[in-house]
């Protein structure tokens, strides 16, 4: 026996009870038909010429329904006469590379027979001007060449800074659509200044590329599209605002303020930026955004098979396990660290064998001294929160929470030979 497996071998890991929350979200049933109401509500189409070419966005981020949405911008712009097609937004996801790009949206299941357009991938940038402190604002050469552009992403509070745009579609225009160099360029003073660059970069790309609309998403904590806009290109600037307080009223949310150990089952890049939502669980890799709630220590068990071995977020928690360690791939996961200039979120944390060990070691760290009355959540990953287990001792806050209900028996978590849960 190792002198970690003596360390940790009794320490208790307790009953679990399976709870589900209640709370009713908006929802959009039928997210084409949606969307194409939209876009004639608005006729935001119309700047269009027959045969004019036209870029639309798509982002590394797993998205509801991306494909649909996708597929529905593509057929409108086709029946209005346009040639659409489909590039990259990421920034300097995917490795970095044209290829990476192109086989994470591949993964999304985001292709020219699901989506009915081409998909044109390149990490060549073309320089479209600068900002009145002369920071370069690039963007991609496609959708450069293009007469114009439709710009798709969900809006949602940003894992590490705080503004007016936070995710959504001006940081698409200056990080995603700007590729490797133009992501750069916007991370270079740091997360601090993040706010005013996303801004400033993007109005410099409006003035100087026509943007003909945007698809702004907003999803509900049950990870469906609570909500579909259609804006056109002027009005862009001033309607994100109101739709991110919107998103914030629509955010997940754990229903304790206050934990001793988390275990996450998954993190990766098609669930965020940073792999994990820092807002749901309250963990940052920069002092420009906080909130939400304290837990002492959290570990994750695994990084999801679509995020391609990129283990970004990992730095940010306190224990994995030797599984998720060997997906962990440095071309995949140091790309988007160096280009954000935040090297935290890529620093590997204390790896453990199984995920056994991994959720003892946050049990037997956590400082709690009847390890056995542990306050101890387990959840799929940040975007799966509709139902999630707790420990016994959380059992009676839980029945008192109005949006809690308690749906199972305590049971015992189930390991395998080899450690892991089945």
């Amino acid at each position: 026996m190792s002198g970690i497996d003596a360390i940790l071998e009794g320490v208790p890991i307790p009953r679990m009870v399976r709870v589900r929350q209640s709370l009713v979200y908006p929802s959009v049933k039928d997210v084409a038909l949606c969307l194409s109401e939209k876009f004639a509500e608005k006729n935001a189409l119309s700047g269009m010429k027959p045969g004019d070419t036209v870029a639309v966005t798509a982002g590394s981020r797993g998205i509801t329904g991306l494909p649909v949405i996708l597929r529905t911008v593509t057929s409108e712009i086709r029946a209005a006469g346009g040639a659409p097609f489909i590039f990259p937004a990421m920034g300097s996801h995917g490795g970095a590379t044209a290829e990476g790009q192109s086989a994470m949206l591949d993964g999304m299941g985001i292709s020219e027979d699901t989506v009915g357009a081409p998909v044109k991938s390149s990490m060549e940038t073309v320089t479209v001007g600068e900002t009145q402190d002369g920071s370069p604002v690039y963007m991609d050469k496609f959708a450069s060449e293009a007469d114009w552009i439709v710009v798709v992403n969900r809006i949602k509070p940003h894992v590490s800074f705080r503004g007016d745009y936070e995710s959504g579609l001006m940081k698409m225009i200056t990080v995603g659509m700007g590729k490797g160099r133009g992501a750069e360029s916007a991370h270079r003073m740091g997360f601090g200044k993040m706010a005013e660059n996303v801004l400033s970069f993007a109005k410099v790309v409006m003035a100087k590329r026509r943007i003909l609309c945007a698809v702004g998403i907003l999803e509900n904590p049950n990870h469906e599209t609570a909500e579909l806009e259609v804006l056109r290109g002027d009005e862009i600037e001033s309607r994100e605002p109101e739709l991110l307080r919107r998103a914030w009223e629509l955010y997940p949310k754990l229903c304790f303020d206050r934990l001793d150990a988390l275990a996450l089952d998954e993190i990766g890049k098609d669930i965020s930026g940073t792999g994990f939502d820092t807002n749901v669980l309250g963990r940052y890799h920069t002092r420009y955004a906080s909130g939400g709630p304290d837990i002492t220590r959290i570990c994750v068990l695994d990084i999801t098979d679509k995020s391609h071995g990129n283990g970004n977020g990992l730095g940010i928690l306190d224990f994995t396990t030797r599984r998720a360690f060997e997906k962990f791939d440095f071309e995949q996961s140091y790309p988007n660290s160096l280009t954000s200039t935040v090297p935290m979120s890529v620093k590997i944390p204390m790896v453990l064998k199984n995920d056994m060990q991994a959720i003892q070691a946050a049990i037997r760290t956590c400082n709690v001294w009847d390890m056995r009355r542990v306050r101890f959540v387990r959840v799929k990953n940040t975007v799966s929160l509709g139902e999630m287990e707790i420990s016994e001792s959380l059992v009676e806050e839980a029945s008192r929470h109005p949006n809690l209900k308690i749906i199972s028996d305590p049971y015992d978590l189930n390991f395998d030979e080899s450690g892991n849960l089945f």
